[in-house]
């Protein structure tokens, strides 16, 4: 293993950590803002961060308490810079995640397979599409990658140091991951397999101190399940994607063996997303961003590979695969890259002609959430309680009844709802709405905006 630095050089970054970083900041900063488009979960970031802090804390006794701890860290950052451009706000803190991912990742390089390969993996890492992706995302997940490499990182050096402080500053940077996901844990079985023998057993008692005070979040997650309700089993895109850098990482793996990184970045790579995988008959949680950190793995086999290929041909493989991937990088940054579009959604709910919005489902109130000026001369006919006053995510609606009594005293009504083919709520308030629509109302104008469906009705006399 090569020999980590010492003495004064430990007080910056090396040359081969600050390159990978750098192209990080700069990919993450290129297009931040998207068009001014936001998406819907990044909607609930912004709705939740700029509550107060009671109003915050009972709406996370409800729901997504998984996510506490990030939403708590945005509102304090909303706080402090309130009069900045709000996407840059919420998107930054992901970009600078991801740039301190990238020079772990140098480091771990370096530690394990010399400063080229360190320096290969840190640019890999940069510019894979997924990475890039939620590098401008205003969501825990690059914060969440970034703990989880630096944890890494840090135990390969407490392995190696083998002092009080070495294992209690790897067991806080985990810990932190975790609180701010849970999933972040599946990363421990794939770092533990990287240690010698001597090394394991501090490490388990680390690991098992860090689960240990992760359970209380975990047991309150599990009561908000129904948060997770709309996962569905894993589709063929997301089976593709998984075994497609499957296989790129044992590719890579195999002129590696008999080393130390394939034993640490083969792992990282597949158990955590193989997990969630393995869970899905007992309860869907596959969702790849859940295991953003596994494309550190990736990126390491990568960079391992490519330092053997020799400079040139390296140079020529990396110069082939940014061209290859420069369209993913442009589509990347456009509104039509994300589910759906927030902003664009209020732009045509400002211009509706009629009295009363309605949501379907109910969750889909999110995206009004984010600019409430659009729908504040629409009524909304279903709610009783907005979100906040409510201290949920969504606001509380009225019974069936009244929902129905509602849409019934109204004349024109604009629906906000999934495009067709997305399951159905089947609640009593949300098969009245779609009752109610089809037998006492016609629609009058359909509009398709970026995953969602705007349609106008107009009461049948």
């Amino acid at each position: 293993m090569p020999s980590s630095p010492s003495g004064p050089a430990r007080a910056a970054l090396p040359w081969h950590a600050l390159c990978p970083a750098a192209l990080s900041l700069v990919l993450g900063l290129w297009g931040i803002r998207r068009g001014g488009s936001i998406w819907r979960d990044e909607v609930v970031t912004y709705d939740m961060a700029g509550r107060s802090l009671p109003d915050l804390w009972r709406a996370l006794g409800d729901a997504d308490a998984v996510h506490g701890l990030y939403y708590l860290f945005m509102h304090a950052l909303f706080r402090l810079f309130g009069g900045a451009d709000p996407l840059l706000v919420l998107r930054l803190p992901s970009v600078l995640a991801t740039a301190a991912a990238a020079a772990a990742l140098a480091l771990l390089g370096r530690r394990l397979a010399g400063p080229r390969a360190g320096l290969l993996a840190g640019l890999a890492f940069s510019v894979l599409p997924p990475v890039q992706r939620y590098a401008q995302e205003g969501r825990s997940y690059a914060v969440v990658c970034a703990l989880v490499v630096w944890a890494t990182y840090l135990l390969l050096r407490a392995a190696d140091r083998r002092t009080p402080g070495a294992w209690t500053a790897y067991g806080t940077v985990l810990l932190t991951a975790c609180l701010l996901h849970e999933f972040a844990v599946l990363a421990l079985p794939g770092q533990l397999a990287a240690l010698r023998r001597p090394a394991r057993r501090p490490a388990l008692r680390v690991g098992l101190a860090v689960c240990a005070g992760m359970a209380p979040l975990a047991v309150l997650s599990t009561r908000q399940s129904d948060q997770v309700s709309w996962i569905g089993g894993p589709d063929a895109g997301a089976l593709l994607g998984f075994a497609a850098m499957s296989a790129l990482a044992l590719a890579c793996a195999v002129p590696l063996r008999g080393t130390l990184l394939p034993r640490l970045a083969l792992p990282l790579t597949v158990l955590p997303a193989l997990t969630l995988l393995l869970l899905t008959p007992l309860k869907p949680l596959y969702v790849d961003r859940y295991v953003l950190y596994g494309h550190a793995g990736t990126a390491l086999l990568i960079g391992a590979v490519l330092d053997r290929l020799g400079r040139n041909r390296a140079l020529a493989l990396a110069a082939a695969a940014l061209l290859a991937l420069l369209p993913v990088a442009l589509q990347l940054r456009t509104p039509q890259s994300r589910t759906d579009d927030a902003t664009a959604v209020a732009r045509a709910l400002s211009t509706t002609r009629a009295d009363c919005v309605l949501y379907l489902p109910s969750r889909r109130r999110v995206w009004s959430l984010a600019d409430p000026d659009s729908v504040r001369r629409l009524r909304d006919v279903a709610l009783d309680l907005g979100p906040a006053e409510s201290g949920t995510l969504y606001g509380r609606e009225a019974s069936a009844p009244a929902i129905r009594a509602r849409m019934l005293a109204t004349e024109r009504i604009v629906a906000v709802s999934d495009p067709a083919g997305q399951p159905l709520d089947e609640t009593p308030q949300e098969r009245t709405k779609r009752r109610v629509l089809a037998d006492r109302f016609t629609p009058v104008r359909v509009r398709h905006v970026q995953g969602t469906l705007i349609t106008e009705y107009v009461r049948v006399p």
